[in-house]
């Protein structure tokens, strides 16, 4: 009676593709090496690489042999420039000198204060003189204006504008500029327009003559002749020679 016994193998490690990898490598490090041969010529360098086979290398293999690379060609053109380039050469006892010229540093003028204060100046000027001036006509005076002492001093004052409750050339209301206006003749006058129907004698609009004063209910201007006066209108507006508007006014004339 025979016993077969079953055959085992025996365990080996798993294998993966990093396997055979690794192991690929490590053969071929094993089959190449390289060594390097400098050899000086009088015409130039000469380097040689010679691939050295492996021991176990099959004669007449050259798959890892690498051809020798001749520099002499390559640095022909470099030599042939340095020997054409000129040889520059100093002494031993050569010195360097840089010569700078001085420089003078000047103080600048200061030139723009007194511009901004002649600047300042002339505008102060010019307020004074817009404050001291007499106000241009706006346009033509009437011809009565000429000769009479009234509408002259008024017509300076044409452009001034309408201030409620003013009596200055800052500004005037309607009675402010008539009684301002007689004021510079010495005659007083109220200053109150309600108060001028009896502040002289009446006269009809036939009769009227011109520097008379014109009285209707609130207003109170100045008689310029035919059918014009000048006075003060209302707020937003300026002295000025315009036509009769009122309906029935009161011509009163004083002395």
């Amino acid at each position: 009676m025979s016993t077969t016994h079953a055959r085992h193998r025996a365990a080996r490690r798993p294998t993966t593709p990093l396997n055979d990898l690794a192991s690929a490598a490590s053969e071929q490090l094993g089959t190449f090496g390289r060594r390097t041969a400098v050899v000086a010529a009088s015409s130039g360098l000469a380097v040689s690489l010679i691939g050295a086979a492996p021991a176990n290398a099959a004669p007449g293999d050259d798959a890892t042999a690498l051809p020798a690379v001749d520099t002499a060609a390559l640095t022909a053109s470099a030599r042939a420039v340095l020997q054409t380039a000129p040889v520059v050469s100093a002494p031993d006892d050569a010195t360097w000198d840089l010569d700078v010229k001085a420089v003078k540093i000047v103080k600048a003028e200061k030139r723009e204060a007194p511009q901004q204060v002649q600047r300042s100046t002339a505008t102060a000027s010019r307020s004074a003189a817009r404050t001291t001036s007499t106000p241009a006509v706006s346009k033509a005076l009437p011809q009565s204006v000429s000769g009479n002492a009234v509408l002259e001093i008024a017509a300076r004052y044409v452009g001034v504008p309408y201030v409620y409750g003013g009596s200055t050339p800052a500004g005037f209301d309607c009675s402010g500029f008539v009684s301002y206006v007689y004021a510079q003749l010495g005659i007083s006058l109220p200053r109150s327009s309600s108060a001028y129907p009896s502040a002289g004698q009446r006269v009809s609009r036939a009769e009227a003559k011109p520097g008379d004063i014109i009285w209707s209910p609130g207003h109170v201007a100045i008689y310029a002749g035919g059918n014009q006066q000048i006075d003060a209108p209302r707020p937003g507006k300026t002295i000025q020679f315009r036509s009769i508007w009122q309906s029935n006014p009161i011509f009163i004339r004083v002395s």
